[in-house]
């Protein structure tokens, strides 16, 4: 069965999350139409670090995993992307310990890689450039950038609270 080391260990993973997940986020697979369980795609919610101009916004990740998993990192994408300087267009994340060729390791688990990108939001890192003009008000117009930050987390508190 191909894939199985990656099935297994995000199965693993669930049961870990299940137990113990920061306060705030979520994680849990998308459902196949047939309403089975597909381990190989997760819905994430990440949420604003409370001190932040992020606050207040629950930002909504995919998470879509290989059968190369955990040799290989997912693809890490916000949906709808989001004005960051490390988010490229496409919404996809740009960090290092999502990048299979710089900080991946196969011990990092779902946690750790949704902490990582929680992280990225309130630091983001000006030598890794994803988004251009995200990038440009982040280095050049600070008042600006945090402004359109918060407009971010205004556009993405959720809808239920």
């Amino acid at each position: 069965m191909s894939g199985g080391i990656a099935r297994a260990r995000l199965a693993e993973e669930r049961k870990a999350w299940r137990k113990d997940h920061p306060i705030g986020f979520y994680a849990r697979p998308v459902s196949n139409p047939d309403n089975s369980m597909n381990l190989m795609k997760w819905d994430c919610g990440i949420p604003g670090v409370a001190s932040s101009d992020w606050a207040g916004g629950v930002y909504k990740l995919s998470m879509e995993f290989t059968d190369e998993y955990p040799s290989k990192p997912p693809k890490c994408k916000f949906v709808p992307p989001l004005f960051h300087p490390n988010v490229y267009p496409s919404g996809t994340v740009c960090l290092s310990i999502l990048n299979e060729d710089d900080g991946w390791r196969p011990a990092i688990t779902i946690k750790q890689m949704l902490l990582g990108i929680q992280d990225l939001l309130d630091n983001p890192n000006p030598n890794s450039p994803a988004q251009s003009e995200a990038y440009q008000m982040f280095v050049n117009n600070r008042a600006e950038y945090n402004r359109r930050v918060r407009l971010e987390a205004r556009k993405n508190i959720p809808q239920d609270s």
